[in-house]
């Protein structure tokens, strides 16, 4: 137990780096407020409540810009603006998560779970690496899981470790996995359920095309991870440590304890899938879970109610400045938004779309759902936004209403794990002190394989009338 009184670090560096990267993000996406004419769709509220756009109103051109003072404040003044709520919830899940990390870490927990997992898993690890990556892309496709499953991304992360690897290797096997699968979007239902009521077909209707995405989608990750691990010092050996184990009664204990109550907010989550009522409080739900999970298994394991609440009290000063982080990030839509920027980008792709061949405007449709990400992470969100631009163009040029919402669910997922305006991205990264730059690198080769594949199969199911 030699790191007993280690507890949550996040890097210096690694989150300067990326308070730089969005702070350009925001320099840049202030300019264009002034460069490019503002303009704005009209907005109508349909029968469920839902504010969408109103394509019989259509698009005029307004006043953009952004004063100068709401730019520099937009970091604070995005907390009042429309959609707050979920932007809220992510920062006190950021709070609780790091709170009791850090608790589960100074008490020994967390290193003891580990040392039991290698020395369980350690000679067949490439065998739990394909189980895990399967574990997360099923959460991501079947339940529309991404934040939620934020709080084992530090496990993971530390598991890859002991069994040989890197934390790279940990944020690809469980955040990298749950995008993936959250993009596959074989159930999704804040996607594909989402974007196929708007377009008025079957929710999860049209599922092979989704399966055989998820199915290719897997098989890439697994290799791409495989080729990497093997290039690690070490990564092709079996880990000494994994045979080094010794049983603590108390630590079984508080162990048994986290599981059962933390699979329990699991099982509530995959619930969701069958249960509607319930995808909107997820997250709460995975909070209040791992709260009760961690709180419950560190006094099992024989830490005091003070030393919980200093080790809670210390993580959550120690990941507290990533919400600065995580406001700067969100600010960039809120800048788009009040500037007129936003719609006016929409109604140029949308009016380039009409002049394209069936292959090229699948494709291209795609790209939008791509761009759009970048500013609109929320995927119910952007389909509300998208959706009914992007249907009724399709259907005049001939495409399937089906193909594009497997090219929008793409457009949507992937690139939540890449883009550093994403939350969830930000605050697994701080959890396993991994630098924005160092992840970029290692990914964007995944990336760019996988948009390859997906520009493939976007074009199969064009070919063969799905």
């Amino acid at each position: 137990m030699e790191q007993k009184n280690k507890g949550l670090d996040i890097s210096a560096k690694s989150f300067i780096t990326a308070i730089a990267i969005i702070f350009a993000l925001m320099v840049v996406t202030y300019v264009l407020t002034f460069l490019i004419p503002g303009g704005e769709y009209a907005r109508t509220v349909d029968a469920e409540g839902h504010t969408v756009i109103d394509t019989a109103a259509g698009f005029k051109e307004v006043q953009g810009g952004l004063p100068f003072w709401k730019w520099l404040l937009s970091p604070f003044l995005v907390l009042g603006a429309e959609g707050s709520g979920t932007l809220i919830a992510v920062l006190i899940f950021l709070l609780v998560i790091g709170g009791i990390f850090n608790a589960l870490a100074v008490s020994g927990l967390m290193n003891y779970m580990l040392d039991r997992l290698v020395a369980r898993f350690g000679a067949v690890r490439d065998k739990l690496m394909a189980v895990l990556v399967f574990f997360f892309m099923a959460m991501g496709s079947l339940v529309g899981s991404f934040e939620e499953v934020i709080p084992l991304v530090p496990i993971v992360v530390s598991l890859a470790i002991g069994l040989g690897w890197d934390a790279v290797t940990g944020v690809a096997m469980s955040l990298l996995a749950v995008g993936c699968g959250f993009a596959a979007g074989v159930a999704n239902p804040f996607t594909i359920g989402v974007a196929q009521t708007l377009a008025g077909l079957p929710m999860f209707s049209g599922i092979w095309l989704r399966l055989l995405s998820f199915v290719c989608i897997y098989f890439l990750l697994i290799g791409f991870l495989r080729l990497y691990v093997r290039k690690l010092p070490g990564g092709a050996s079996v880990p000494a440590a994994a045979k080094t184990h010794v049983a603590d009664p108390k630590m079984d204990r508080g162990l048994k304890l986290f599981a059962i109550i933390l699979g329990a907010g699991i099982l509530l989550v995959i619930s969701s899938g069958f249960l509607p009522f319930l995808r909107d409080f997820t997250m709460i739900i995975v909070a209040v879970m791992f709260l009760a999970a961690g709180i419950a298994a560190t006094l099992a394991s024989g830490m005091s109610l003070k030393e919980l609440a200093a080790a809670f009290g210390k993580g959550l000063v120690t990941i507290a400045p990533s919400i600065l982080m995580i406001l700067m990030a969100s600010s960039i839509k809120y800048i788009m938004t009040e500037g007129k920027l936003l719609d006016s980008l929409i109604h140029a792709a949308v009016g380039a779309a009409g002049s394209l061949s069936k292959p090229l405007l699948i494709l291209f449709i795609y790209l939008i759902c791509l761009v759009m990400n970048f500013f609109i992470s929320s995927g119910s969100a952007k389909a509300f936004l998208l959706i009914p631009l992007i249907i009724p163009i399709a259907q005049i040029f001939g495409v399937s209403p089906q193909l594009c919402i497997v090219a929008f669910a793409f457009g949507d997922g992937f690139s939540n794990v890449f883009y550093p305006t994403n939350a969830g991205l930000l605050i697994a990264l701080g959890l396993a002190d991994v630098g924005y730059g160092k992840w970029a690198k290692f990914s964007w080769k995944f990336q760019a394989l996988n948009l390859v594949l997906t520009a493939g199969l976007l074009l199969f199911g064009l070919a063969v009338g799905y």
